[in-house]
């Protein structure tokens, strides 16, 4: 008998994909997604036909049907430390909601290699960019949702082999200047994640944890698999993992997920928290095609306490 999968596609995916954006991209994927006044918003990553990236924006009334607006919402800045570090594209935004604003993390690609700008607005019509916060070579940053201990607190990845793709924890007492750098989750071998692991959507809180839904990939003979899998970090103490899901909780099944312009790849920067106990979900497929779907959260609770393995 087959199990019921935690996590429910939509049914009409993929949601969005490059026939629905009147400008031309090659690709659609990646996407950050928050509720904003009643209405779903989602900034996009697409490549442009010179391989480069661009976030492009959607709006929702129902979090499924997006109808994109007529121009992006982001390119690489024209000029100063913004322009220099983001010359080669603006990639992968997560939307971190935090004291009335949102701040937008992405990865900022340049000649000096991959690392973490950080822009804020109010409305989605306006951008303001703040800061780089991390070094080179840094991916995948989420920004809890409030301060913790008195403190801003963030997750990433290194984009490199020196502590080979594990969730580092880093504080802050103003957004800006981090520290208090330390490794908490790397991946374990010959499981579903044992290439490389990194932080997914924006943490949200539960009443048991705060509830992680990230990416793992696992290598074969034909390429990498990018899965998601869910882990809980204590409330008072986020860099102290309660569990990590021994199994994963969403794999590329759907053609549009198998085939595309990376094949086999889920890869979630969204997850959006419902007043019915529910989560919608949003992965790219295939780095082609956004996708969607739903979960109970204390589902994915109980999923990854019920199931646990070792962080390291």
């Amino acid at each position: 008998m087959k199990h019921k999968p935690i996590v429910e596609r939509f049914a009409n995916n993929p949601i969005l994909t490059t026939d629905d954006v009147p400008y031309k991209v090659e690709t659609v994927h990646n996407a950050g997604v928050v509720k904003h006044q009643g209405k779903y918003i989602m900034l996009f990553r697409s490549h442009l036909d010179t391989g480069r990236s661009i976030i492009g924006i959607a709006d929702s009334q129902d979090g499924i049907k997006f109808t994109v607006r007529p121009e992006p919402f982001m390119t690489p800045a024209s000029e100063g430390i913004f322009a220099e570090y983001e010359a080669f594209g603006v990639e992968d935004p997560r939307i971190n909601p935090l004291e009335g604003e949102y701040y937008i993390t992405y990865s900022a690609y340049s000649p000096h290699g991959v690392r973490i700008g950080m822009a804020r607005t109010r409305d989605f019509t306006t951008l303001e960019r703040v800061a780089f916060i991390t070094q080179a070579d840094y991916r995948n940053t989420v920004i809890f949702p409030e301060k913790i201990g008195g403190k801003y607190v963030k997750l990433d990845r290194p984009h490199s082999d020196i502590s080979p793709w594990s969730v580092w924890i880093s504080y802050s007492p103003d957004l800006i200047h981090w520290g208090e750098s330390r490794v908490i989750m790397k991946p374990v071998t010959y499981h579903w994640d044992e290439m490389k692991i990194g932080p997914g959507a924006p943490p949200i809180k539960t009443s048991r944890g705060w509830l992680n839904i990230y990416h793992g990939v696992f290598p074969t003979m034909s390429g990498s698999v990018y899965r998601l899998g869910v882990c809980m970090h204590a409330l008072d103490d986020p860099a102290r993992l309660i569990a990590v899901g021994d199994r994963w909780i969403l794999q590329p099944e759907d053609p549009w997920e198998v085939s595309g312009y990376v094949d086999n790849v889920v890869f979630t920067c969204a997850a959006v928290p419902e007043p019915d106990g529910t989560v919608k979900i949003y992965w790219g497929g295939a780095d082609k095609v956004m996708c969607g779907g739903t979960a109970r959260i204390e589902e994915l609770v109980d999923f990854c306490l019920d199931n646990p393995r070792e962080p390291f």
